[in-house]
């Protein structure tokens, strides 16, 4: 029998690219951080703060979202959504996305 910390593990491998993928979804228009995660839990992506900071963070780094400060409603905050290289890439991860799972349907027999 798989202990919990196996699970665990594994869950987090398949997690981990789903979240980028969901991440960059919803930033095809300007969000900031709290928002884009309530927006991801209510479509059935829960993801901790101290996952979701870094990532915006790496994201930014390697070019894929731009971000901007806003103080027009009161307490500062960082906005971000894709940058045009990021919509080339969210097409592109979205294209593998659907081939994958069209492949992951057939391997597990779901509908074909």
């Amino acid at each position: 029998m798989v202990n919990g910390d196996v699970y665990d593990k594994l869950e987090q491998e398949l997690r981990r690219g789903v979240v980028v993928l969901g991440v960059l979804s919803q930033l095809r228009e300007l969000r900031y951080g709290y928002e884009l995660r309530q927006s991801l839990i209510e479509r059935g992506l829960s993801i901790e703060e101290g996952t979701l900071y870094p990532l915006l963070r790496r994201l930014e780094t390697q070019g894929v979202l731009s971000s901007e400060w806003q103080t027009a409603e009161g307490k500062p905050r960082r906005y971000y959504r894709l940058s045009a290289e990021g919509h080339r890439l969210y097409d592109r991860l979205t294209g593998s996305w659907r081939g994958l799972n069209d492949a992951m349907e057939q391997l597990l027999g779901g509908p074909s």
